[in-house]
């Protein structure tokens, strides 16, 4: 299927000079440009028409699970017919292995998998073995390693009707593959026999595949609905590919096992030398004991440890990684570069450095080391067609881009906020003042302080001020801080206190004051590239303005006041020649958690719970209510998760009361 956008919006302000200056770079051959784009001036729009015109498979880098969401959300809304995948860490919680050796204290690895995420995980690889109409949103754990690209797709199982295929064989191959026979209830990454029969529930689909025999020859092959066993349609040819993505060469296993034990012995020699009695019997047991579960059954705890003798790689060659997957003339954009970038380069010195413990203790062999993401040079070798998208691009961006392109202009006509610099003294004042004007017409606050224990005392001040007020950061919970920003759209509250959380991925149109205390105390908070972020905030309405609340003019307020100025003398200029009136951007307050999370509108959930229950009953309803809620929080549908977290306080204050 080819990329083709699928959208009633076409291109406005900005937009369409930016998609043909980037399309023709891409033409021109050009790798590396980037997208200056002010907060609300539709990037995403602009990428999606650059991929429509290239038609290449793409990857967009994300700095996190949640703007992650939201671009994935807006390109399977505008690529309806393509396949849009989500590729982010399958951790819901990751206590890396570790050794502290002030303490003397090791920890284990210790996960807890998100089984949906590590579903659309699998289904976004099969889609790359498997299509060409293919656009990924992900976050930078893609640079992290995963299995061989070939070796998955060498070891998927081509099925066909008519095929002579004995059935043990069939079962024994899903077994190498990484399936598990279960005849009683299955699941995915499972597999079933019942008669002639054969039903298969890859990791990576979404339904069930029967393959039916007659003797050794395949009949039939239809897939059909996990739970109601409802035929969906029939199929000719089905390939089925690896329950894993870490898959070792049935021809190399042997070899690759040889030079483990082959490793470990010049190790030991090492430690020994060193005269590491502890260290040395402790790896040697370890490994040793490892190597016997890799015989006997073709894994171990900490498999990935041993990934660089697995796939045959050499001592610090890079691993292979999602980027792998894609074909060599893929599109890459790098969102919020401002961000991305600086977590792309820190990835490696930071899983080198608590490595580098475990080998030098002997919980682990020196190839562990190979067993880690990508240095930045070696990403940087995949960005052959690449975009950055940022309103702030860093010194890098700018560096080796070959063109900048600006889009200042907003499709709505709305312009950059006014910015007033004012004095520290009476701030809290002048800043009750500033509200109340606001609160009157209906509009919303952000307050940004430097630490947490300022923003709760400030937001309690203005409760005692009668200023309907909450506090946000990053002790508050990720489903309470989504309530927290619709609550504040709704009404319930009418200003928000925060620290840094309130600058990328905030779409908060009602907001039409944002007051920055301490502004002139440089630093990360109150640099230039985070002082226009937190202006952006109010860039989404027509009363949008920003007061700075300072001692001095420092040189990062000055580069951003500038800055500021300089896109809203262009966005005026424009307006004034298209004879355009800005208007405030209007937007359902529901679609807020369904834009974030990609949860599509619904009936409102009840959970009902009979009136009669114990005591005891109660418990149990609570622990059941748990687990749907982190289920519910797993699959990014928070809006139902808290659903379940406010019938389990209910329920928590009846017990607390019986």
């Amino acid at each position: 299927m080819p990329l083709d956008i699928e959208t009633v919006l076409k291109p406005r302000g900005d937009q369409p000079k930016a998609i043909e200056q980037l399309v023709k770079g891409i033409k021109k051959g050009y790798q590396q440009q980037t997208l200056l784009g002010v907060t609300g001036s539709g990037k995403t729009m602009s990428m999606a028409h650059i991929i429509d015109a290239t038609k290449k498979p793409s990857l967009i880098i994300g700095p996190n699970k949640t703007l992650v969401a939201q671009l994935f959300g807006e390109f399977k809304t505008l690529f309806p017919s393509a396949s849009v995948n989500y590729y982010v860490s399958f951790y819901d919680y990751y206590q890396p292995e570790a050794y502290l050796p002030s303490k003397d204290l090791y920890i284990e690895k210790d996960v807890d998998i998100n089984k949906e995420i590590e579903r659309l995980r699998h289904t976004a690889l099969e889609a790359l073995a498997t299509r060409d109409d293919v656009i990924i949103c992900a976050s930078v754990s893609c640079i992290y390693g995963t299995g061989s690209p070939e070796m998955y797709r060498s070891k998927r199982i081509d099925l066909t009707i008519g095929e002579t295929l004995d059935r043990q064989d069939l079962m024994l191959e899903l077994v190498r593959n990484q399936y598990e026979r279960n005849d009683v209830s299955l699941d995915r990454k499972f597999f079933r026999v019942r008669g002639d029969s054969i039903d298969i529930f890859p990791l990576y689909g979404d339904y069930v595949y029967r393959v039916e025999f007659f003797g050794d020859e395949i009949e039939r092959i239809t897939a059909r609905h996990p739970v109601t066993g409802e035929k969906i349609r029939e199929y000719n040819h089905l390939s089925i590919y690896p329950g894993t993505q870490y898959l070792a060469n049935d021809a190399f296993f042997e070899s690759a096992l040889e030079d483990i034990k082959l490793e470990l012995d010049m190790r030991l020699a090492e430690l020994e030398k060193e005269n590491k009695v502890i260290e040395r019997h402790r790896l040697r047991q370890r490994t040793l004991y490892d190597l016997e579960l890799l015989r006997e059954t073709g894994g171990c705890p900490g498999i990935e440890n041993y990934s660089r003798h697995l796939d045959r790689r050499k001592q610090g060659e890079k691993p292979f990684t999602l980027l792998d997957h894609f074909p060599k003339d893929f599109l890459l954009f790098i969102d919020e570069s401002h961000l991305t970038i600086p977590q792309l380069r820190g990835m490696y010195a930071g899983d080198y450095s608590r490595k580098k413990n475990l080998i030098n203790y002997g919980f682990r062999m020196t190839s562990a080391f190979d067993n880690r993401p990508l240095r930045f040079e070696e990403t940087e070798k995949y960005m052959k067609t690449v975009i950055f998208t940022s309103a702030t691009p860093g010194p890098y961006e700018f560096q080796i881009s070959s063109q900048i392109v600006e889009q200042i202009i907003r499709p709505t006509g709305l312009i950059d906020p006014k910015i007033e610099v004012r004095n520290i003294e009476g701030q809290i004042t002048d800043l009750v003042s500033e509200i109340n004007q606001r609160t009157i017409k209906g509009e919303r606050v952000l307050v940004t302080t430097l630490t947490k224990q300022s923003a709760e005392m400030l937001s309690d001040y203005l409760l005692d001020m009668q200023i309907k007020s909450v506090y946000l950061h990053h002790e508050v919970n990720t489903l309470d801080r989504i309530d927290i920003l619709k609550d504040l759209r709704l009404g319930k509250y009418d200003v928000v206190v925060g620290i840094n959380l309130l600058r990328e991925g905030l779409d908060l149109p009602e907001v039409a004051l944002v007051a920055v205390l301490d502004a002139d105390k440089e630093g990360f908070l109150r640099s230039k590239t985070s002082l226009i972020q937190l202006m952006g905030r109010a860039s989404r309405n027509v009363h949008g303005s920003v007061i700075l609340y300072a001692v001095n003019l420092t040189g990062s307020m000055k580069e951003a006041i500038n800055e500021n100025n300089r896109r809203r003398r262009i966005q005026q200029e424009y307006n004034i020649k298209n004879n355009i009136t800005p208007t405030t951007i209007r937007k359902e307050v529901k679609s807020i958690v369904e834009h974030l999370m990609q949860i599509t509108p619904r009936e409102e959930e009840k959970v009902e719970v009979p009136e009669d229950l114990t005591t005891e009953d109660l418990f149990f309803v609570i622990e059941d209510l748990k687990e749907k809620m982190a289920e519910a929080a797993g699959l990014l549908d928070f809006e139902k998760a808290a659903i379940y977290r406010d019938k389990i306080r209910e329920l928590e204050k009846m017990v607390g009361s019986k």
